[in-house]
């Protein structure tokens, strides 16, 4: 029976002598310097290596991705394409992130995601569409790649020290700092990025548009870049708006706003749209849940039915439309009120030797062509060096051929093998490469007519060296070389606009017309702040108001369902809706609160509510100072559909009153000390701001208060004429026979 383990016996302790410097200690820090020190390394690392494109027109994850396909030899025709998941763990030995990370930057520069003019990755398999937000991409173990054709243009030159090499993230292998590209990438293919506290968005050109105006800048700086590089042009197609003005501020400036509207045809037969092309910067789904919201609001009648016809052979949205129905007149709606006309804001944002700035099109054509005099300088001086060394051996066996038994004499009869290259050396006058060259030649190739062969190509290599020092010597050589590598890619790769264009005289300006129903209703405010919008038929019907215990009726008014309405709150502000915003009520039912329907901020309450139609007439705010307001309703009319106005009134003194007054008025004021006074509103005049503080009205006894402003009805006005005053502002009269001035009304 075998024995049991002595439980009671543990391991010895590990003793250890590490030990943590400010361990366990607290330490005093400036905020500020704390998010200084901490966050500023991740956001210069976010706008450095992440998030920005460069001048060879790639962020870092996209280089990386690309350069370990070059690696794995996928830009060979002869190659068969590699299943993307073999290229995602290659690539993170380069790229510290996850692997769905760089699948995703690997889907959007396929050629089936459509997301690129000019794709970098052939595909085959299911890539996901850019302009479907449903149409979800395969995972990585199903689908194939490598790289187009278009890659030679980014690697043609890179083993030649064309541009720098760095470490990767753990020092076990080198990559490209940028792709020696021969063509602006930058601007040829989209690219968008959002770092900390700055973005970029980078919209695509036409490749040979972009070729013809670098070539036209590097032979004039001056050159009008409008007159070669007519606008963007973008991979889903479309029309864009061609405003020349907005046109040249983005390429001046790198910023600006550009139009794209979708492509149409109209079906006579089956009466119905189908959109083939939309703007780049919407999708599908988000287009055909605003027109179903539309239609669902009342604000488009002439569609029947809309559905999504994408299938393989690409894009269509088709669009029935009800008889009658004019289907160009529509789609001036559709442009106006659905992203089937969407602007791409324009923010040319490219790090600069690890400097972001923001350029226009000349700036950065002008930058990319000094990078790519860098890279040709480079190209040009790294081949000059290798024919330099090819001379040098061919020099060599010049004197070789002089005496080739000599030579073979010396190799025969030397003992040792580490004494036969001095020897070549002594022989013939030649340094230690050329006698090493020498010695490694193969027995068969020791001949003449193998020697004369090499040798034949010296002139050649001294012609070649000396045009090469010509062109390091003269820039203007080195530009026309950067010129035949744009015109050859421009040819080869060159393809015709896939966006068009529209001018502003294709724009049809269309009358907005309001369709909403217009009929009589009655319009009820309470207390408390609900509001009520009964039709007439149904209020003659209905029995009394439905009300919370303790509120009561407060206005009234005689309006039309297209009525705009102001809300005016205790915290100075306006709230405007329309009465058309309501639904038409019973008074049986206790309606809307006005602070949860309109969003109110927290703890604000209602004052009072103005109906309008024309914005005509006069407000007038009455304060506990004895001061009074008369703005103009105008005030309150905005050219945009604002729903919220702040400074809606004077916030100095607590609100007592606001009075609407279409035409003057006589009011009737009441203070906290008993008196009253009796003015007209023509003795004030209007002020142009709404937040005035007004004019002194009443003067106010000490320590009292205005309590109360009235309008006065023609029946009272004999009566009240004894408080009138001649001008404002005066002092008021007891008025204790009018009785308590919260109970007083003259409606």
């Amino acid at each position: 029976m075998a024995k049991k383990k002595d439980s009671s016996k543990s391991a010895p302790a590990f003793k250890h002598e590490a030990y943590i410097e400010g361990s366990g200690s607290i330490v005093d820090q400036q905020i500020a310097d704390v998010l200084k020190s901490n966050y500023m390394p991740y956001a210069m690392s976010v706008i450095i290596s992440r998030a920005l494109p460069e001048i060879d027109g790639f962020k870092p994850s996209h280089r990386k991705l690309l350069y370990m396909m070059y690696k794995r030899g996928l830009l060979n025709p002869d190659k068969e394409r590699s299943k993307s998941a073999n290229v995602v763990g290659e690539t993170m030995k380069l790229n510290p992130h996850g692997d769905q990370a760089i699948y995703e930057t690997m889907v959007r520069m396929t050629r089936g995601n459509e997301a690129l003019l000019h794709p970098y990755v052939d595909s085959k398999g299911n890539f996901g569409k850019q302009y479907s937000s449903k149409m979800h991409y395969a995972a990585s173990r199903y689908t194939e790649v490598k790289l187009e054709k278009i890659c030679n243009e980014l690697f043609r030159d890179i083993d030649h020290d064309t541009v720098d090499f760095v470490p990767n993230y753990d020092n076990t292998m080198q990559e490209p700092s940028l792709l020696p590209a021969t063509f602006p990438t930058v601007l040829v293919n989209s690219n968008t990025g959002i770092a900390v506290s700055m973005a970029s968005n980078v919209c695509p050109f036409n490749l040979a548009e972009i070729c013809e105006t670098t070539i036209a800048l590097m032979k004039n700086p001056e050159h009008d870049i409008i007159s070669t590089l007519k606008g963007p042009d973008f991979p889903g197609g479309g029309f864009l708006l061609y405003d020349e003005a907005e046109l040249n501020k983005v390429y001046e400036t790198g910023r600006g706003s550009i139009k794209v509207r979708c492509k149409y045809s109209y079906d006579k037969s089956s009466n119905c749209i189908e959109v083939t092309q939309i703007p780049y910067t919407t999708t599908v789904e988000a287009i055909i849940d605003k027109i179903i919201e539309l239609v669902k609001a009342g604000k488009i009648r002439e569609i029947s039915y809309i559905r999504d016809e994408t299938d393989i052979n690409g894009l269509k949205i088709a669009i029935d439309l009800k008889r009658g129905t004019d289907p160009d007149k529509l789609m001036q709606k559709l442009y106006r009120l659905t992203p089937l006309q969407d602007s791409y804001p324009c923010n040319f944002n490219i790090l600069i030797a690890g400097t972001p700035k923001v350029m226009g099109v000349r700036e950065i054509l002008t930058e990319w062509t000094a990078f790519r005099e860098e890279c040709v300088q480079r190209r040009t001086y790294f081949d000059l060096q290798k024919k330099k060394e090819k001379l040098h051996l061919l020099e060599a066996l010049s004197k070789i051929l002089l005496d080739i038994d000599k030579a073979i004499k010396i190799i025969r009869e030397t003992e040792a093998e580490a004494d036969v290259v001095p020897n070549l050396m002594i022989g013939f006058g030649i340094d230690e490469i050329q006698a090493e060259y020498v010695a490694e030649i193969k027995l068969r190739n020791i001949n003449r007519q193998y020697i004369l062969r090499r040798v034949e190509e010296v002139d050649q290599l001294r012609a070649d060296i000396a045009e090469m020092e010509d062109i390091l010597s003269d820039k203007k050589k080195i530009r026309k070389i950067i010129i035949d590598e744009l015109k050859e890619v421009s040819k080869t790769y060159g393809i015709p606009r896939k966006t068009l264009f529209f001018y502003q005289s294709d724009i049809e300006e269309e009358e907005v017309i309001d369709d909403t129903p217009d009929y009589p209703v009655n319009l009820f405010v309470s207390e408390s702040g609900y509001f009520k919008k009964i039709t007439p038929q149904s209020l003659r019907m209905s029995g009394e108001q439905k009300l919370k215990e303790g509120d009561y009726i407060k206005q009234t008014f005689e309006a039309t369902n297209k009525t705009e309405l102001i809300f005016f709150s205790d915290k100075a502000q306006v709230y405007k809706s329309k009465a058309s915003a309501f639904d038409d009520c019973k008074a049986s039912l206790m309606g809307d609160y006005i602070p949860a329907k309109l969003s109110f901020d927290d703890g604000e309450e209602l004052r009072t509510m103005i109906p309008t139609t024309d914005y005509s007439g006069h407000i007038i705010f009455f304060f506990e100072n004895g001061k009074a307001a008369k703005i103009p309703m105008k005030s309150y009319e905005t050219k945009t559909n604002r729903k919220k106005l702040a400074n809606a009134y004077s916030d100095k003194s607590p609100l007592v009153a606001a009075i609407f007054v279409a035409e003057e008025a006589d009011i009737l004021l009441r203070t906290t000390s008993g008196h009253a006074l009796v003015f007209n509103t023509g003795m004030i005049l209007p002020k142009a701001t709404r937040d005035s503080q007004g004019v002194q009205v009443i003067n106010l006894r000490k320590n009292a208060a205005l309590s109360s402003a009235e309008i006065i009805t023609e029946e009272a006005a004999p009566e009240l004429e004894k408080y009138r005053a001649r001008a404002v502002p005066a002092a008021g009269k007891p008025a204790k026979e009018l009785g308590d001035s919260n109970q007083l009304s003259f409606e």
